[in-house]
């Protein structure tokens, strides 16, 4: 299976997300170590989301402009290799600083490319996306777990080697992938054509507010539970939990899309993220409760995502999906995960966990009536099969 072309880009995402299990949990705990406030934290924590608001649409550019995906993929992950090795290097926060925004300017490359390189391989089937895409959900497990446990028995840098080599293991895999064929020469006028539309202008600004109110979770959950008493292998397991939902729910999207249309899908979504953040934030003294709100992950984000991608898909043509996707990504993780983070940040050193995860909870439901009001009811043919 790895030789054929879903194999290799399920082997890609594997070792993609992988990483961003080892990093994404884990990397404010070292950050923490070192003396880093609060404040700073959420500050290093959130460049991904700064180089994800233009990076990726340069890349995505020169991709749909060139047919490049998979080159630009392999030496934007081996920058992304080199780059990640100055936390080796210092503990200043400049050089923290400078060192993980050519990570992450690098690293923003990667995904969008890779998402279109997936649908073009998958052509008129979309709706195995899921089954590609939940072996990113499985390399997150993975390393989610694998940290967790090590951190309990080894210094908290001991993350940073596991990071090197989970990146290592993206380029090596990022070498075996293959461009798509057949769909590459669609056209169908510009791109600003479709992005006129209210329900693309709609799903887009939904995006950025569903991604926003992940701000706190991605930022300070591991500090929130490790400073409540939580060992860092029951936080290790809280966010798999989280993963495996998403798993699920990427396996059982066919279904799901069969069923119900994109706006009740992501209606559903956007209220059940909303009572994710309340619980967290109000509700940390309780682990069942804790775990009820990780595995409605399989909500806020692996429907929501799922959803989204069938329906870029579906409204925008071949030559235009790698700009597609780096949109999405720029508004979305982009302007999204930043405002979410750095209003997090603020929110946690002057008002505490409750508020900012309250917080939270209300950009999940302003996310919830840009849906009611421009997702259109009849759009489940058209987007989501």
């Amino acid at each position: 299976m790895i030789f054929l072309p879903h194999g290799r880009l399920s082997a890609w995402y594997f070792w993609y997300f992988a990483f961003i299990g080892a990093f994404l949990p884990y990397f404010g705990l070292y950050l923490q170590s070192i003396g880093f406030s609060a404040g700073r934290i959420a500050v290093l924590m959130s460049l991904g989301q700064v180089m994800r608001l233009l990076a990726p649409l340069l890349w995505s550019w020169l991709a749909d402009s060139g047919g490049r995906r998979v080159r630009i993929v392999a030496a934007a992950t081996a920058a992304s290799l080199a780059s990640f090795s100055v936390v080796f290097l210092t503990q200043d926060f400049v050089g923290l600083l400078i060192g993980m925004a050519v990570l992450h300017f690098f690293w923003s490359a990667s995904l969008p490319l890779v998402e279109a390189l997936t649908l073009g391989h998958l052509a008129a089937n979309p709706e195995r996306y899921g089954r590609i895409r939940l072996w990113g959900s499985v390399g997150f497990v993975v390393a989610v777990m694998g940290v967790g446990l090590l951190l309990d028995a080894a210094p908290v840098s001991s993350q940073l080697w596991v990071g090197w080599v989970l990146l290592l293991g993206a380029f090596v895999s990022a070498l075996t992938l293959t461009e798509a064929k057949g769909r590459e020469g669609q056209v169908s006028g510009p791109i600003l054509q479709v992005l006129r539309q209210r329900k693309v202008a709609y799903l887009l600004a939904a995006g950025l507010f569903m991604t926003a109110a992940h701000g706190a979770l991605y930022v300070f959950y591991t500090i929130y539970l490790v400073e409540q008493g939580y060992g860092k292998t029951l936080v290790g397991l809280l966010w798999t939990m989280g993963v495996v939902a998403e798993i699920v729910v990427f396996l059982l999207m066919p279904k799901i899309s069969a069923l119900a249309s994109l706006r009740k899908i992501l209606l559903a979504c956007f209220a059940l993220a909303a009572l994710r953040f309340m619980l967290i934030g109000w509700a940390v003294e309780s682990v069942a409760l804790l775990a009820f709100a990780q595995l409605l992950h399989g909500a806020s984000f692996g429907a929501h995502h799922a959803a989204t991608m069938a329906a870029l898909n579906r409204w925008f043509v071949a030559g235009q999906q790698a700009r597609a996707q780096a949109l999405y990504g720029s508004v979305a993780y982009g302007a999204g995960g930043l405002a979410g983070a750095l209003l997090a940040g603020d929110l946690w050193e002057r008002l505490g966990p409750q508020i900012t995860f309250s917080a939270a909870s209300l950009l999940a439901l302003l996310g919830l009536i840009l849906v009611w009001r421009g997702v259109p009811g009849d759009s489940a043919g058209a987007a989501v099969r």
